[in-house]
């Protein structure tokens, strides 16, 4: 599938088209904040199955990554927080997802570390605990545990805004794991609200440099969830 322009594609199907069973991914976002809803929705019609997925949480309550679990897509799962995720859950005791818990610090580090070229490093988060099982231990001003880098063959962000080389605005917190994400993924796929010509975004104002940006599409439909509404009572 060839982009009409440098990394520009025209769908999230176009910008996915070579994602094969057995892919590792990683999703941007945190719940259903910042989600990248056009690629998720590609890759629930493209029937992909075997998945690795890195994301904070797997979806929330039937809505994001959520869709792929329900349709068995994935098989492996790392992340941080799975409350709030019914499907995850069953599927977890049921031993068709194998996922591992990952502190959310350690997490984010370990993005960080395979964007960065770091094989491995040791950090006292999770010592004592059955995050440290069968890893090694080292003691510096503490006892440490030893967390290798993590990779991913795809990352799927959302920007709001992007520009034709890749270059990328993200609006308030939905920026979360999104610029980690991009440079520790061979392909970064994202879909944008708004697409703008070269140097339509201030250089100060760049959140992620287009260099980490394979690919780039302006997306639609957005639904932007709410995970859970609350609102103000009315005073009597």
């Amino acid at each position: 599938m060839i982009p009409s322009e440098g990394k520009i594609y025209l769908n999230a199907k176009a910008a996915l088209h070579d994602v094969k069973n057995g892919a590792s991914i990683m999703s941007g976002g945190f719940g259903l904040c910042g989600i990248a809803e056009n690629c998720i929705s590609a890759l629930y019609e493209s029937k992909v199955k075997d998945l690795t997925v890195i994301s904070n949480n797997i979806g929330n309550s039937g809505r994001g990554l959520a869709v792929l679990l329900k349709k068995k897509q994935i098989s492996k799962a790392y992340c941080s927080y799975v409350g709030g995720n019914p499907d995850l859950e069953s599927q977890i005791l049921s031993g068709e997802v194998d996922v591992e818990l990952v502190p959310q610090g350690t997490f984010a580090e370990r993005i960080r570390a395979a964007g960065m070229g770091i094989r491995a490093f040791f950090t006292p988060t999770g010592y004592g605990t059955i995050i440290a099982e069968g890893k090694e231990i080292k003691t510096f001003d503490k006892p440490c545990i030893l967390e290798h880098a993590l990779h991913a063959d795809f990352a799927i962000i959302k920007a709001q805004r992007g520009d034709h080389f890749g270059n990328l605005w993200f609006k308030e917190t939905a920026r979360n794991f999104s610029p980690l994400m991009a440079m520790a993924a061979k392909v970064t796929v994202v879909e944008v609200e708004e697409l703008l010509p070269l140097g339509a975004i201030p250089a100060e104002d760049i959140h992620l440099p287009g260099i980490f940006v394979q690919r780039i599409f302006k997306g639609e439909n957005y639904q932007n969830h709410i995970e859970f509404e609350i609102l103000a009572k009315e005073e009597s």
